[in-house]
């Protein structure tokens, strides 16, 4: 029996091959995928072998990507203990996008309400990478917070800051239908950063500047925005991927003299087995991600968009690489193979 996968087999190319069966060993349970989520920057960087893509050098193809599934355990190992055949689970590092995945038991979670949609669900572990951040910002009730870039992990953080008593909570972006989607998701200002007069409007919306930032976009000129409209002593969680740094910050002037922080917030900065105040672990964020899932204070419906084949794989990457317009929340639907 052969299993699905897709692969990055070169610059800007991907398509679905067969691959062999996997195999649940003593420690490891084996998932059968019925989603799993597109993490577009993520992906889009490693599809065109961009810089800084962790610790897998550049030009390393062909590349497996895929970081957050949803299916049903089919095989457990004898030492497993949390999980059995027939529980839902999300799955976190070491899934790919397969209709088969084989995960270690501490990266994976039981999802305990059957009424969450698992192309909903699967967001959970990429919506924790925008809890993360937020966390490390240190956002008390009542402070400004801004979100910079509307991608996937910006949308979830605009939604979460909303959910944390953030007012208000201001979004910006480039792409119009972007802003719309975050005033739905409950920002209270949403402005776009090519005006000129940017600066000065999200300034006055947060009554003089931002007690806390999340800059999404991992551009070097947007950091300087990022910066320029912050407050005193204010907060920046660097939650986007700056692969390139094209663009000249005076940390005397901006960060030093106004005591800003700014604190890395990529979601492998966070506790493995225990959480703790502002950085909890992928599987206690994952929690609270579902917990506001279940209770309707997520409105996955605003943010989950488009369900594609595994057989539209090399098109699907195609657009992605092309960036034009790709869908905020799209998934990979492998139910579509049976």
């Amino acid at each position: 029996m052969k299993r699905k996968q897709i692969v990055f087999t070169g610059v800007g190319c991907a398509e679905l091959q067969e691959v062999a069966m996997l195999r649940a060993g003593d420690d490891d349970v084996l998932v059968a995928n019925d989603v799993s989520a597109i993490s577009a920057g993520t992906e889009r960087a490693c599809l065109l072998d961009l810089p800084n893509l962790g610790d897998e050098p550049q030009g390393c193809f062909p590349k497996t990507l895929g970081y957050s599934g949803v299916g049903r355990v089919i095989e457990v190992g004898k030492n497993i203990r949390s999980v059995e055949p027939g529980d839902r689970v999300l799955t976190h590092w070491g899934s790919s996008h397969s209709n088969f995945n084989c995960i270690t038991e501490d990266n994976l979670f039981k999802i305990v309400d059957d009424l969450i949609p698992s192309e909903h669900a699967v967001f959970a572990v990429i919506a924790g990478f925008s809890l993360n951040a937020l966390r490390k910002t240190r956002l008390e009730l009542g402070e400004s917070a801004a979100v910079v870039g509307l991608g996937i992990l910006g949308l979830f953080a605009v939604a979460l800051s909303r959910i944390a008593g953030a007012a208000p909570v201001i979004a910006s972006d480039l792409n119009a239908a972007r802003r719309e989607i975050a005033l739905g998701l409950g920002a209270h200002f949403a402005f776009d950063p090519a005006g000129a007069d940017y600066v000065e409007q999200v300034k006055a919306a947060a009554r003089g500047g931002v007690n806390a930032v999340i800059e999404v976009t991992g551009q070097s000129i947007a950091m300087k925005q990022a910066l320029a409209l912050t407050a005193p002593f204010g907060r920046i969680a660097l939650l986007g991927c700056t692969r390139v740094s094209d663009a000249s910050i005076d940390y005397y002037q901006d960060v030093h003299r106004p005591g800003i922080e700014m604190i890395g917030a990529h979601t492998m900065s966070r506790p493995k087995l225990e959480s703790r105040p502002h950085s909890w672990t992928w599987r206690d964020d994952a929690r609270a991600i579902l917990d506001y899932m279940s209770d309707g204070r997520l409105d996955m419906s605003q943010i989950v968009s488009t369900l594609y084949s595994p057989l539209e794989s090399s098109a699907v990457y195609a657009a992605l690489a092309k960036n034009e317009n790709f869908p905020v929340g799209a998934v990979f639907d492998w139910n579509q193979l049976k």
